[in-house]
């Protein structure tokens, strides 16, 4: 069975004011996807003109991503492709650095294919999927548990400091940083946890590729942990109601909703522990039809 895939609603907006986004996007005949680049824990940032070397990847990987993908590509040989091209355009400039300083990016993408449906993915990107004919959604994550993980390490920051921190940022707590470029130098390494979209050519060999199990059409929301949220933190939405008020009211609503629980509900991060204030957030809403 093969499938069609169409863009009925997108949206990308950084965390805070003032500071990049480190979300792209993008979607075409086939395909839509979503990028995440992941908070920089190096002490400078090396790649100029983007605000941020994690949005200078997450930029240059949706460029590529956007040119290359086909419904006949090997999709693990385009990515071992622009690994490779963005880690030497990473050294080319930065030199040696740290693993912890390395930029990379979660993804979460579907794919139409001759075979089917696809999701594919690395890190802690999404997808909520809804076929029309169901009641209760579907979840697409890369790492089953990630959010759970992560709003446990979160809530022992907040413990720790009584709340985020001043700058609506975990990361200028010097025992949280610590914490975090240890677990990010693990990162793409034989053994280690997780593996994800940056400057290692064989995480290519450990993208996430699964079928889709859907019998009709369907309407799904790709996004970044930030949306996610709304489902995982907050517990606004489950699954299929997060499609569903997407597809009834926008995915604008749907931030602005998530804004009011950071920034008025809980600021700190006492009731909802998470490491920053206001995360980035982007989404595409995706309608899917057999062809």
């Amino acid at each position: 069975m093969t499938f069609s895939l169409s863009v009925l609603d997108s949206i990308s907006v950084a965390g805070k004011a003032g500071r990049a986004n480190e979300d792209r996007f993008g979607h075409g005949n086939g395909f839509a996807f979503v990028l995440d680049g992941a908070t920089g824990l190096g002490d400078r940032q090396f790649m100029e003109g983007f605000g941020s070397d994690a949005a200078w990847m997450a930029d240059f990987a949706a460029a590529r991503l956007q040119t290359l993908m086909a419904a006949d590509c090997d999709v693990r040989t385009v990515i071992r492709g622009i690994i490779t091209e963005a880690r030497d355009a990473f050294r080319a400039v930065a030199g040696d650095q740290p693993r912890h300083a390395w930029p990379l990016c979660a993804l979460s993408m579907l794919r139409a294919t001759p075979e089917g449906l696809q999701f594919l993915g690395y890190g802690d990107s999404a997808v909520y999927l809804l076929e029309d004919d169901a009641t209760e959604g579907h979840v697409l994550i890369p790492i089953l548990g990630a959010y759970d993980n992560e709003q446990a390490a979160a809530r022992r920051h907040v413990e720790r400091n009584g709340g985020i921190g001043a700058a609506g940022i975990a990361t200028g707590d010097p025992v949280t940083m610590e914490g975090l470029r240890q677990a990010r130098a693990r990162q793409n390494t034989p053994g280690g946890p997780i593996w994800t979209f940056g400057m290692v050519p064989e995480a290519a060999d450990h993208l996430l590729i699964e079928p889709v199990e859907i019998t009709g059409p369907a309407t799904a929301i790709v996004c970044s942990d930030g949306l996610a949220d709304l489902v995982a933190l907050y517990r606004a939405y489950d699954p299929a109601g997060l499609v569903r008020a997407a597809g009834d009211k926008g995915l604008a609503s749907l931030v602005d909703e998530l804004r009011h629980f950071e920034r008025k509900i809980d600021p700190d991060g006492l009731q909802y522990p998470r490491y920053k204030q206001s995360d980035d957030t982007t989404a595409l809403l995706v309608r899917i039809e057999r062809s």
